[in-house]
């Protein structure tokens, strides 16, 4: 009997910010990548960021076990989320932040689709570094 194929890895189109001090932020592109990414390579004390109650990127920021990060980081991380959003041209924004470790994927739901728990929401400007 033959073996069935294995289904083929899709690796998820991101874009990939460095922050001072070396840290790194990861936002997906489409639906499928942000599953990829919120739920394979986050890990779970990575912080998870997500615009309030409209379409866009999930963010991760990476730590790097034994470091965390600073409260401008955690903001400049929220403020890509925003970027990356439909309220790119918005003066401020609500983005929903949590550990990677709360953030779960509801039985049968479509791509992109999460809940989340211990949210903190930032207000922040949308912005990328330079």
């Amino acid at each position: 009997m033959p073996r069935p194929e294995k289904p083929h890895r899709v690796e998820p189109k991101l874009y990939e910010y460095e922050l001072p001090g070396g840290w790194v932020v990861w936002a997906g592109r489409g639906d499928q990548d942000n599953d990829i990414l919120s739920l394979k390579l986050a890990k779970p004390n990575d912080w998870w960021f997500h615009v309030r109650g409209i379409p866009g990127s999930h963010v991760i920021l990476r730590v790097p076990q034994g470091r965390e990060p600073d409260n401008a980081t955690i903001k400049a991380a929220a403020a890509i989320a925003a970027f990356h959003s439909k309220k790119r041209e918005a003066k401020q924004v609500g983005v929903s932040a949590t550990r990677a470790r709360f953030v779960t994927k509801p039985r049968g739901a479509k791509a992109g689709t999460v809940e989340i728990r211990k949210e903190k929401v930032l207000k922040v400007r949308p912005a990328v570094p330079e």
